[in-house]
């Protein structure tokens, strides 16, 4: 199902080079299902049809937002087997790093990859505190998709009593919006979709 979250339509900032994923601007992500299992629902005569565990996601999604101020969602798609967005943050945080992005936007599925866990903003020096755990930066977007993924994770496994299976591949992909031209082509792409499945990358019976 896509949507304008709460009705905002934002015009992103044309930003590009290197920068902290915890900085101001426009991100497009993708977090994909472990194995590509279809797990949040079916699509039906082009429309999505949510499962128990998709109804989490869709509940934990919308929960994100309510509870981050600086982060806000354009637009999203929950996909049998994987989540698109566009996210904006806005009140940037001191920056710790800089995570460089390709330079090629022609291709919609052209997107740095990123370990879940926050390589993109990684301490200098390593990058992981004490206990050898990687650090994300506080607002940042490997932040968001740490909590988001980990709350899902834990509702899931609760509902279908598997404490410790996997539910996400470990990394997701994003890919920083450099343009308004190009914020509209990745929009489309993402309102499209639910009636384009059969074609994605992503399909799978």
């Amino acid at each position: 199902m896509a949507d304008k979250f709460q009705n905002k339509y934002r015009i992103p900032s044309a930003r590009w080079q290197t920068w902290d994923y915890s900085s101001e601007g426009l991100y497009f992500i993708t977090i994909n299902v472990e194995n590509h299992n279809c797990l949040f629902g079916t699509i039906t005569n082009k429309e999505m049809v949510l499962s128990e565990f998709g109804q989490i996601v869709f509940d934990e999604w919308n929960k994100s937002f309510e509870i981050r101020s600086e982060l806000f969602c354009d637009t999203y798609v929950i996909m049998p087997n994987h989540i698109h967005a566009i996210l904006r943050i806005e009140n940037p945080v001191e920056t710790h790093g800089c995570a460089s992005d390709d330079s090629n936007t022609n291709n919609i599925t052209d997107t740095h990859i990123v370990e879940t866990h926050g390589r993109a903003s990684l301490r200098a020096g390593g990058g992981r505190d004490g206990n050898g755990v990687a650090f994300r930066e506080p607002k940042s977007i490997s932040s968001f998709v740490g909590g988001f993924k980990s709350a899902v994770i834990t509702h899931i496994n609760t509902l279908r009593q598997t404490k410790g299976k996997k539910v996400w591949q470990e990394r997701f992909h994003d890919h920083v919006i450099r343009d308004y031209e190009e914020c509209r082509r990745i929009g489309a792409y993402i309102d499209s979709n639910i009636e384009n499945w059969k074609d994605d990358r992503y399909y799978k019976e």
